[in-house]
């Protein structure tokens, strides 16, 4: 069992930064012991000995915007508690279940700079000169590995120390926040680059598949576990919404613009799958009728190269689609800090979101 500490709420006081630092060492520290003393023992049973390192591997270097936002919320009605902590760590394991999946349906072959778990996984079919597809096989033990992690996740949760009561509260909120990751991750399969989808489409995805599930529901959950009036529950709901929005936002822009150094995946990935994030989308919006007749020409073509891509992104600047993007994601984080500060939070948990929302949504995060 981990000896997990939460770092006391006053390093709040003159440096967020050390206290966010030390709540994310924290949580890896707690999800490194619950795959080792929980999870490894379960996967030597699948008769596939790399799954347990592939597991490791995923739980360890994230950024734990997620269970760092389920503690915050807790943090606005209750004192710092380790078995909290615990509980804000499981959202790490449900992470990896996401990426795992999205991983495998994207044909990502690199997820933080290293191979997919997929592609590992058909890597050590291969090495052993297996029968059948090692990429298809690859596929599916990816898959049935994010499945556990999506079992593992809530067991982390159910026994993390919170008692039964705090965790009725907050069950109906994680139902939601898995059947809107689920169904968003759905909408996605169809959000086809070629297809132009509508602005209002494309942003109902964006909040069901990434802004809810990055940061409303882990800060009403661990708001609601801690006992927050209803009051308060809405006023996270609100700033979560424009937080987890500029959120996804950056990220689309990064899936474009950012480098593999941020991104862990080739520049340009996002248009290399032809996804239809806001920033394509919105490009497509914005283009003249030259401008469109070019961006429909690349978004049509099957095989893209590095030239390509190139050109799409000089396209994408001359529709003022970036600029227009780069609006957006200001104006929900003015509406965040416009949110906090009306309302009657703790001034250190009013400073902390502030600085999470910056964090979230800055250039090169």
């Amino acid at each position: 069992m981990s000896h997990l500490a939460a770092p006391p709420r006053g390093l709040m006081t003159t440096a967020f930064p050390v206290w966010r630092d030390a709540i994310r060492r924290e949580v890896l520290r707690s999800l490194s012991d619950f795959v080792e003393t929980r999870c490894a023992d379960d996967l030597k049973a699948a008769g596939v000995d790399i799954a347990a390192d592939v597991l490791q591997d995923f739980v360890d270097g994230g950024k734990c915007v997620r269970s760092t936002y389920v503690y915050l919320g807790w943090l606005c009605n209750a004192d710092d508690d380790s078995g909290a902590l615990r509980a804000a760590a499981s959202f790490e394991l449900l992470h990896t279940f996401a990426l795992l999946q999205d991983d495998v349906m994207d044909d990502s072959a690199l997820r933080r700079g290293r191979p997919s778990a997929h592609v590992r996984f058909a890597q050590w079919h291969r090495d052993r000169a297996m029968s059948g597809s090692p990429a298809r096989f690859g596929e599916a033990a990816a898959v049935l590995l994010g499945d556990l992690c999506l079992v593992w996740a809530q067991q982390m949760l159910r026994e993390s120390g919170i008692d039964e009561a705090a965790l009725a509260r907050g069950w109906h909120r994680y139902d939601a926040m898995r059947t809107e990751l689920a169904v968003g991750q759905f909408a996605d399969l169809v959000n086809d680059a070629a297809e132009f989808p509508e602005w209002e489409r494309v942003l109902d995805v964006l909040r069901r598949k990434s802004g809810n599930y990055t940061v409303r529901r882990p800060l009403e959950i661990g708001a609601a576990m801690a006992g927050c009036s209803a009051g308060v529950l809405r006023l996270l709901g609100e700033y979560g919404e424009a937080v987890g929005e500029a959120f996804q936002l950056r990220d689309d822009v990064l899936g474009i613009f950012g480098s593999p150094e941020i991104t862990g995946k080739p520049a340009g990935s996002d248009l290399f799958e032809h996804k239809a994030t806001s920033v394509v989308v919105a490009a497509y919006r914005l283009a003249d009728a030259s401008l469109r007749r070019d961006l429909t020409a690349l978004m049509s073509t099957s095989d893209l190269d590095d030239a390509d891509i190139r050109r799409w992104r000089k396209l994408i600047v001359a529709t003022g689609a970036l600029e227009w993007i780069e609006q957006l994601i200001d104006s929900r984080l003015t509406h965040a800090l416009e949110v906090l500060d009306a309302g009657q939070l703790d001034p250190l948990i009013r400073t902390a979101l502030a600085d999470m929302a910056a964090a979230c949504t800055e250039r090169a995060a």
